[in-house]
């Protein structure tokens, strides 16, 4: 789950807005290259590499959505080409794909409400760990 809690100092309005910038760019990129599990991906790298010398609180968030994409990407990747060995190849559809996939939807779909509950909260200069990455982001980015 998320989790809100106090950053080292007040972002100004011009860092909130460009932190939830990043988290609105993955979701950008859901609706522009849906079926293709590495947009959303490159979106966020994209947006990481342009902001990555911006203030502490914009690179902190830039990276924590980044990473939070690239573990979505794995299991999206799956999926996609289990899929399509079903549609083209000679796989047969099991009980293990349906429920493989219906994990991956549950992931996705609390992926996407967690990057909107930040992408809010970022905005209003609050700063939102994630589950996991907000760790990992911790160990990455530094003051």
């Amino acid at each position: 789950m998320n989790q809100t809690t106090n950053f080292p100092y007040k972002p100004g309005e011009h860092e909130a807005e460009k932190a939830s910038n990043s988290y609105l760019m993955s979701l950008v990129a859901v609706v522009a290259g849906l079926p293709f599990p590495i947009v959303n991906l490159i979106a966020s790298v994209i947006f990481y590499l342009s902001n990555r010398k911006g203030t502490y609180f914009v690179r902190w968030h830039a990276t924590q959505s980044m990473l939070s994409q690239l573990g979505l990407v794995f299991f999206n990747s799956i999926s996609f080409w289990w899929t399509i060995s079903i549609v083209f190849g000679d796989e047969n559809v099991s009980n293990r794909y349906f429920a493989y996939l219906f994990t991956v939807i549950i992931l996705n779909l609390f992926e996407f409400i967690s990057t909107i509950y930040a992408a809010i909260e970022t905005r209003k200069g609050r700063h939102v760990d994630f589950w996991f990455f907000g760790s990992l982001t911790d160990l990455i980015c530094k003051p």
